[in-house]
């Protein structure tokens, strides 16, 4: 949804507007950006206290929440089945994906990314509000979709049959494993292929829908997208990958929500370093990974 659109939806008793900035950095910053400026009526959503649940020493850095809490912060937030969310974070949308896919996970069907995020809003000289907002809590009734995931032990089982195909959505030199500012092993799941999730925009904005379906059909070489697996460092950029298949129509596409910090808390599972040039799809088609995040 483009920031225009937006606008125009703003008296909308049905919409869920959501506030995802987060830094990695500073736990506190998002809020505070938002409690200063955000777009008027939106609530804020904690990438830490919403839309991952506690670390333990098998999981990622950012495990999905149990699925009872999640559904019952959905609650909380005012969200419901039929409710039109539209996320948004300072511009890139890496975190509004995860809230985006994190929705889908349960069962609401109406969401939006607002393309550009804060920035594009703020570009446009669009109406900000200070403090904070919060919807009336709702009684949320669904469950989640397990088949939208992929646990580590489908992505092992598949490194010696190559009957799919991970997409890790980090930047070169980690996927290299030349640097690894955040986790303890640097490297990739093998037989993963790079696509850097910034490589998805342009100017800050999602690339045309015609751009990244020719550019994901080369990193798929023929692959079905229902055999695609996405990664990154803990599951979040790499909702970024995830939506931008399914926005240019390559849907089916699953996430592994533990991603490489979770792969890397078994020294049983296997480490890959280089860049990992060549993958072979299941219908025997070689793909050359995408240099990038």
């Amino acid at each position: 949804m483009n920031a225009n659109e937006l606008v125009d939806r703003l008296s909308d008793n049905t919409l869920r507007l959501c506030d995802c900035r987060f830094s990695l950095v500073n736990e506190h910053a998002g809020r505070e950006s938002y409690q200063a400026n955000h777009i008027p009526g939106a609530t804020y959503v904690d990438l830490g206290r919403d839309l991952a649940g506690p670390i333990t020493t098998a999981s990622g850095r950012h495990p999905l929440p149990a699925a009872a809490r999640w559904l019952q912060t959905l609650g909380k937030l005012g969200i419901t089945r039929y409710s039109q969310v539209v996320a948004y974070d300072e511009g890139s949308g890496a975190m509004a994906a995860r809230l985006w896919w994190m929705l889908k996970w349960s069962g609401v069907n109406s969401v939006a990314l607002l393309n550009g995020g804060m920035a594009e809003w703020e570009r446009r000289a669009l109406p900000t509000e200070r403090g904070n907002n919060r919807y009336p809590a709702a009684d949320f009734v669904g469950k989640v979709c397990s088949g939208m995931q992929a646990e580590a032990k489908v992505i092992l089982e598949n490194i010696d049959r190559r009957k799919l195909l991970v997409i890790d959505a980090r930047e070169p030199a980690r996927f290299r494993g030349d640097t690894e500012p955040l986790d303890i092993k640097a490297g990739h799941i093998p037989h993963a292929v790079n696509r850097p999730f910034l490589e998805n925009l342009s100017r800050g904005l999602f690339k045309p829908k015609a751009t990244l379906a020719e550019e994901f059909g080369k990193l798929l070489g023929g692959l079905d997208a229902t055999r695609v697996i996405h990664s990154c460092g803990s599951g979040v950029t790499a909702c970024h990958n995830l939506f931008a298949m399914d926005y240019c129509g390559l849907a089916g596409s699953r996430l592994y929500p533990g991603s490489w910090s979770e792969w890397i808390t078994d020294s049983k599972r296997p480490v890959a370093t280089g860049d990992g040039v060549v993958a072979k799809s299941a219908r025997g088609v070689k793909t050359k990974a995408a240099s990038g995040r």
